[in-house]
């Protein structure tokens, strides 16, 4: 379907035009129609599958036509990464409708905080907020949100896991009953199940693509030794052409070192975590899109909410804790029918792990032979317990190099 054939303001159909959108993905086309109608709904759909579009643009299309005083819509996040996507979304999307925005999250200074308060007193159009900070502002009894007529839940799941259930229901008790609710998340677990049937009314249901991959992501395994990791991945990149590449990692010092090891073989290759200020965190992704960087090496803080559609390979220098995970660390290549690459490290104790993404993703990921200069790994027998002393063999001088 077209985005012509949804009816959507001359304005806003102005703004897809601008920036190439002529096409609507599939929970876009679903999506839509039912927001436009004004029905709750709960979509399910993996990252990279354009969801984010499916609730700006009919939301966006009401603000056109209705044109609505104070703040009309609440959009909350999980992250304030994923917030100012958001925002930036807004903006490029709406820009011929005179729609009006602001991003609220923490991390900012006094100059930012004092413009999040007064869009909240005095209202933007859209408010992007992430639950800590917002509740922050509403506990002040800083917000005027009478005039609400949108909330949408982003990545809901997400913050689940993050621990926001409580928060998010907080919330809620400060915004009228009489709105339309929106919950978007990549999975459907049991308590995004009891989530949607607190706050959401007779909602409609779209299901797409849940928790698989996109299919033109090529997925491979390499079963390793710890220590043969960061020469793996230095590898990996000496003979890959890809000029855009995410390295996740779940610990900060693991992002250190392998940031600081890729250094010495890769040019323009960047770290992002926790520990950086919020100027650093931003600085650090607009290099990466605009290509400034080539490698950035992260910790799960951006698995999801980046929105790059031209990274090239995901590596994940460890098994993802949680199986669901590996679809939003694998979902940031292969974005907006590109192809891409996903590559994941399996050490004796994650076989098991590494057991259960198959499982939940239905398939068996190929497990890509080590180049010959490191030796063998470990045999992959989830359900048993390896070794996982690595016993340099006759190439250890080849190694030195990394």
């Amino acid at each position: 379907m077209k985005f012509k054939d949804l009816n959507l303001a001359d304005s806003l159909q102005d703004g897809l035009l601008a920036i190439g959108f002529e096409k609507a993905t599939p929970v876009q086309e679903a999506a839509i129609p039912i927001v436009l109608e004004g029905r709750d709904i709960i979509a399910c759909a993996q990252t990279g599958t354009g969801k984010t579009a499916a609730f700006v643009l009919p939301i966006l299309h009401k603000i056109a036509i209705e044109e609505p005083e104070g703040i009309d819509t609440l959009i909350i996040s999980p992250t304030r990464e994923l917030a100012q996507q958001i925002d930036q979304q807004i903006e490029g999307l709406g820009y011929f409708t005179g729609a009006s925005s602001k991003a609220v999250y923490g991390g900012g200074d006094g100059s930012a905080w004092e413009k999040e308060r007064k869009a909240l007193i005095e209202g933007a159009d859209i408010i992007i907020a992430t639950p800590g900070k917002l509740l922050s502002f509403l506990r002040q009894k800083t917000g005027n949100f009478s005039s609400l007529n949108h909330l949408v839940l982003d990545e809901a799941d997400r913050m689940l896991d993050m621990g926001f259930y409580n928060d998010i229901i907080e919330i809620i008790s400060f915004l009228p009953e009489a709105r339309q609710t929106l919950l978007f998340s990549a999975t459907m677990p049991k308590k995004i199940r009891e989530l949607a049937g607190k706050i959401l009314l007779d909602p409609e249901e779209v299901n797409i693509a849940i928790s698989k991959p996109a299919e033109k992501v090529v997925q491979a395994g390499f079963v390793v030794y710890d220590e043969q990791k960061i020469p793996l991945i230095s590898w990996l990149l000496s003979m890959s052409d890809v000029n855009s590449v995410i390295i996740f990692a779940s610990t900060k010092s693991s992002v250190r070192d392998l940031a600081k090891a890729l250094s010495k073989v890769r040019d323009h290759v960047e770290e992002i975590h926790s520990d950086l200020d919020q100027q650093e965190r931003e600085s650090v992704l607009r290099n990466f899109k605009n290509k400034k960087t080539e490698v950035l090496v992260a910790t799960d803080i951006i698995s999801r909410g980046i929105d790059i559609d031209s990274i090239g390979m995901v590596i994940n220098y460890d098994v993802p804790q949680d199986a669901e995970d590996y679809i939003h660390r694998v979902g940031r290549t292969a974005r907006a029918s590109s192809e891409g690459e996903a590559v994941t490290l399996i050490n004796s104790k994650d076989m098991n792990r590494f057991a259960r993404i198959e499982e939940l993703i239905g398939n068996e990921i190929r497990k890509a032979k080590l180049p010959t200069f490191l030796g063998s790994g470990p045999s992959y027998s989830p359900g048993k317990k390896k070794k996982s002393n690595y016993r340099r063999r006759s190439n250890k001088k080849k190694q030195k190099k990394y």
